[in-house]
């Protein structure tokens, strides 16, 4: 019998049984839909971590000032100034590994444009800072020299805070070369940054305002310039394929030199590496996503197994057919044949039923839930793949066992 007529007699026994081979399929149809959402859940919250890691910028590393003690209270992170700029250029200038240590200082305080106004982040930066972030302009230009030296009047806004003070509809390049008054000083703004969107921490990075460093210390934050210089945190870049813990190390070494810190004394410093704190959640989503497919591959295991004790019911309610197609010609390899593509065919419509249900799911989930969900070509072939094998292994022991019967018992069976 050829291949065309197994499956024509395959197909017209599922049909006979209508109602029975539709709740055969409902393990498979669940099963394939469950893979197909938990990948996509899971494939969106790793994509939100890449994206994050991608907002940092890469080999990414901060410095962040030390701790006080206040009336016998220590204090977190930041509550000490012990960074300053000749620290960061310390570690630019004597550090292999560093590709630019960008010293930053920051403030908050209100921009105003004619009768809008708007609160925002207000940052001192050196361009080495936009370098190291990969935080590139979508209109205008960065900070040259002069500005830097002279404390000059001048800055680079954050897409958010554009978006507040000029409208949604105003284009980067009408925004150059604009006057806003930035903490009732006026400068000019000379450039607008690309988006990067929320942090790690689910703030939007582009609601912000950067200045020429020592602009936000003599005309915004009213430091007085002095020798020490103080800073609130450096960000480094490592150059891409050094060793980020082998730079931690040194960074660490030589802040501890030029603090003057003896041995066995606590760091007034702390070094991160945002990078590996960022890959580490990453590893966790794709391990959660893993996870999440496992469990939902239970179901698909659970519809094989309702497969096979469906078929196994068929052979013995079809003995005597098998017997007289057996007794006018039929072979065990055709027998077999029609029993697995049997299985096969419940598990594969079940699988395209399951795909359909899969990306409903998705979609529900991204709209309803507002969970950010990551569909892929990959992940619906895989599930339909894995159904397809489930029909094929549960099916084949049933296959098996009607090919085998003898023609003259199965005649006899009632």
């Amino acid at each position: 019998m050829s291949w065309l007529a197994t499956l024509r007699v395959a197909l017209n026994a599922l049909r006979v049984n209508t109602l029975r081979s539709l709740l055969t399929m409902l393990g498979i149809i669940i099963g394939v839909g469950a893979v197909i959402t938990m990948i996509a859940v899971g494939g969106g919250a790793q994509a939100r971590v890449e994206e994050q890691i991608r907002s940092l910028g890469s080999n990414v590393m901060i410095i962040l000032p030390g701790s006080s003690n206040a009336g016998g209270l220590r204090l977190g992170f930041g509550a000490a100034q012990t960074l300053t700029e000749d620290d960061a250029r310390a570690v630019a200038l004597e550090i292999e590994q560093v590709q630019f240590a960008a010293p930053r200082m920051s403030t908050s305080g209100q921009l105003v444009l004619g009768n809008t106004n708007w609160s925002t982040q207000i940052q001192g930066v050196t361009p080495d800072f936009f370098e190291a972030r990969e935080w590139k302009l979508a209109a205008g230009r960065h900070f040259e020299q002069p500005e830097l030296n002279g404390s000059a009047k001048v800055a680079i806004i954050g897409q958010s805070a554009a978006r507040q003070l000029f409208g949604e509809n105003t284009p980067p390049e009408l925004m150059v070369d604009q006057q806003i008054r930035v903490r009732k000083v006026p400068m000019t703004v000379i450039g607008v940054l690309e988006r990067k969107g929320q942090s790690a921490l689910g703030q939007d990075q582009d609601d912000v305002l950067f200045v020429p460093l020592s602009t936000a210390r003599n005309r915004l934050i009213g430091q007085a310039q002095g020798r020490l210089r103080r800073v609130n945190n450096i960000t480094i870049k490592v150059h891409a394929g050094a060793d980020m813990k082998i730079a931690e190390d040194r960074i660490r070494e030589l802040l501890r030199q030029r603090h003057r810190l003896q041995p066995g004394q606590e760091d007034d410093f702390t070094v991160r590496n945002l990078t590996e704190m960022l890959q580490a959640q990453e590893a966790s989503s794709r391990i959660l996503s893993m996870l999440l497919a496992a469990v939902a591959s239970v179901s698909l295991l659970v519809g094989g197994i309702g497969i096979m004790n469906i078929m196994l019911v068929s052979v013995t309610e079809r003995t005597r057919e098998i017997g007289l197609r057996m007794a006018v010609g039929a072979r065990s390899r055709d027998i077999l044949n029609q029993f697995l593509i049997e299985a096969v065919t419940l598990s594969l419509i079940g699988g395209l039923v399951g795909v359909a249900l899969g990306v409903g799911g998705s979609y529900a989930i991204g709209e309803f839930a507002g969970w950010r969900t990551e569909m892929s070509a990959h992940s619906i072939l895989l599930a339909v793949g894995f159904a397809g094998a489930v029909g094929v292994f549960f099916g084949f022991y049933p296959a098996r066992k009607a090919s085998r019967l003898l023609p003259i018992d199965a005649l006899r069976y009632e």
